[in-house]
């Protein structure tokens, strides 16, 4: 896609959009750059080649503008309780951020504003879905952050377990299931925003490693069905293995890499007595992990014939590499990492 002139002229101001708004020292500023992003996003939906990529523009345009109007409705509301002062940095209303937050958390697809971002998912381009579900996200976050108001967020963080955990249970996309996976890592983002902006940086960044790995496989082979991993991989242990190491990883089981970032929150949360929220985030991820072993677990243990279109084999032995460098890298980082900060 980015070889095509146009969209990398779009990616670029999408991300100038971010850069402006994680830079700038005024609400008018943010919001200006969350619309150049926003306007430079709907044109990379656009694909001929892809049905419902009009359907999902269309969505997305509408839900965004709406929390854009929203937010610059509260952006206006807190300046005028503050004497129209600018400034970002000034908290003496700190309620007056409730709407800047909600505003906030709708442009994220957190609960429970998130009824759009399954289906906006589920209608793009695995490209596309991936800046939804990373690049998206990050200047959101940023101003989540510097604007934090508690009970918003703690809500938000809560809902956002639930349903992240059940929506995926009985899922057969592979877009949606990711896309409830999404919802379920930003409460454990939301949770160690709460703490420090390094802890969430840490996890996010985490996040952004493991979703690119697995995205990267599901673009490699074009899979967008559950049916597609058992069929497509029948003949080719490695890339199964590869898959069920990525989404073990990402769904925070130890012994892989995706534990470290919260095996972090969890510490944190330890110390500052956060035990009741801590307790339904471990139980509640404990689901996800569900419906990514659903993902592997009857490409594993069954087996039947397979036609030879679907072998695929110049394509597979030209990527083999590269996932068994990412499933190395998953399943003994961690080892390495507890020997470097002990």
């Amino acid at each position: 896609m980015l070889f095509n002139p146009s969209k990398s002229l779009f990616f670029m101001t999408l991300m100038i959009g971010i850069i402006i708004t994680i830079s700038s020292n005024s609400w008018l500023g943010i919001w200006m750059g969350l619309e150049i992003n926003l306007l430079s996003f709907i044109p990379l939906m656009i694909d001929e080649s892809n049905i419902y990529a009009s359907e999902a523009s269309l969505k997305y345009f509408l839900t965004q503008a709406m929390a854009s109007s929203l937010l610059l409705f509260s952006i206006m509301l807190f300046l005028s309780y503050n004497n129209l002062n600018f400034n970002i940095w000034n908290y003496n209303f700190s309620s007056k951020l409730l709407l800047i937050n909600m505003a906030l958390l709708i442009k994220t697809g957190a609960t429970p504003f998130h009824f759009w971002f399954p289906s906006v998912m589920n209608c793009l381009s695995w490209f596309n879905g991936w800046v939804l579900m990373t690049i998206q996200k990050i200047a959101p976050f940023i101003l989540i952050f510097y604007s934090f108001n508690y009970y918003i967020n703690m809500m938000s963080l809560l809902l956002c377990l639930i349903f992240g955990a059940m929506g995926g249970l009985n899922q057969t996309s592979i877009r949606k299931i990711m896309a409830y996976s999404s919802i379920n890592h930003m409460s454990w983002m939301l949770c160690s925003m709460y703490f420090s902006k390094s802890l969430w940086l840490n996890y996010f960044m985490f996040y952004i490693f493991l979703t690119t790995s697995i995205v990267s496989l599901f673009y490699s082979f074009n899979m967008f069905f559950l049916n597609q991993i058992f069929l497509y991989f029948n003949h080719n242990l490695i890339m199964k293995f590869s898959i069920f190491t990525l989404l073990l990883s990402l769904g925070g089981l130890p012994p892989f890499i995706g534990f470290f970032p919260k095996w972090l929150v969890i510490q944190y949360a330890m110390f500052n007595n956060f035990y009741f929220i801590i307790t339904m985030m471990v139980i509640l991820t404990l689901f996800t992990l569900y419906f990514y072993l659903q993902m592997t677990y009857s490409a594993f243990m069954m087996d039947t014939w397979n036609f030879k279109w679907n072998f695929l084999k110049n394509k597979i032995s030209k990527f083999n590499y590269l996932f068994i460098t990412l499933t190395f890298f998953s399943i003994f980082s961690l080892i390495f990492m507890t020997i470097f900060f002990n």
